[in-house]
C-alpha cells in the first residue's frame, strides 16, 4: 500500500485537557523519562535497537493514566509495547507504574499518534495496535473529530504486519457502531468476530469500565486482523 496517506488535519489522537502532575509523577518523569520516553523523530524506529531484543511490537494510542496499559505490559513480557500519549500527567503516571512494577518492555512517545504513525512506524512492522476508549465526541456536530475514521484506520492498517490486529474498545454505543462500519470498510482488515468481539483476556477492565458495567452500561470491543 502507498505510504502517502494523509488523514484530515482535523483528526487528532487526543483532546486538549489540563491536569496537574503529582509529586510521584514528577519524580517518575525526571528519573525514568530519559530511559523510557522516546523523543519524536522523523526517522523510522528500529524496534530491535529500541528494546534491545527482537519481539512483536504493539502500539497503544492514547493510554490515559496508564493503569490498564501497565497491567497489559506486565502480563505479556514477551511483547514490546509503545504507548503514544500527549498529556504529561498520563505519561508521568505510566512511568510511575513502570518503575513500581519493574517493567522493561514499554516505551512512550509524547506526540500526536497520526504524526508518529506517519514518520516513526514503518509499514507492516506492528504486531498490533490498540485504541481503547477514545473520546466519543457524542454531539453530532463534533462527530468529525472522532479518531476512528477511514483515513486514520487506513494509516494504522498500513503499519500492521500481515496477521497483526487492530483492537478498539468503547463504552459509547453509537461510536461502537461507527467503528464497526469504518473498520469493516477498510480493505486491509478482516473482522475476527461476527460483529463485535468478546473482550480478550489481555485487555483488563478499567475502574471506570467496572463501574459502568455495574450500572448496566455496555462496552464494545472490535478486533480486526490485517490480511
Amino acid at each position: 500500500m502507498s505510504d502517502t496517506i494523509h488523514p484530515p488535519r482535523t483528526i487528532r489522537s487526543y483532546v486538549r485537557r489540563g491536569g496537574r502532575l503529582g509529586p510521584g509523577q514528577q519524580r517518575a518523569l525526571a528519573e525514568l523519562g530519559p530511559r523510557f520516553v522516546v523523543p519524536f523523530s522523523d526517522a523510522t524506529l528500529d524496534f530491535e535497537a529500541l528494546f534491545g531484543r527482537r519481539a512483536p511490537t504493539v502500539l497503544e494510542i492514547g493510554f490515559g493514566m496508564g493503569d490498564a496499559t501497565a497491567r497489559i505490559v506486565q502480563a505479556v513480557p514477551g511483547v514490546n509495547f509503545i504507548g503514544v500519549e500527549v498529556h504529561e500527567a498520563g505519561i508521568g503516571a505510566l512511568l510511575k507504574h513502570i518503575g513500581e512494577m519493574g517493567l522493561t518492555n514499554a516505551r512512550i512517545i509524547r506526540r500526536d499518534a497520526v504524526e508518529v504513525l506517519r514518520t516513526m512506524i514503518a509499514p507492516q512492522s506492528l504486531a498490533g495496535a490498540n485504541i481503547f476508549f477514545p473520546d466519543p465526541w457524542p454531539k453530532v456536530r463534533h462527530h468529525k473529530r472522532r479518531l476512528v475514521q477511514s483515513p486514520f484506520v487506513a494509516l494504522v492498517a498500513s503499519r500492521l504486519a500481515i496477521g497483526g490486529t487492530l483492537h478498539c474498545a468503547t463504552d459509547w454505543e453509537p461510536y461502537a457502531q461507527q467503528m464497526l462500519d469504518v473498520l469493516t470498510r477498510e480493505p486491509l482488515l478482516v473482522n475476527t468476530a461476527t460483529g463485535f468481539a468478546p473482550r480478550p483476556d489481555y485487555r483488563p477492565l478499567t475502574k471506570f469500565e467496572q463501574r459502568g458495567l455495574q450500572r448496566g452500561h455496555g462496552v464494545w470491543d472490535l478486533v480486526f486482523r490485517r490480511h
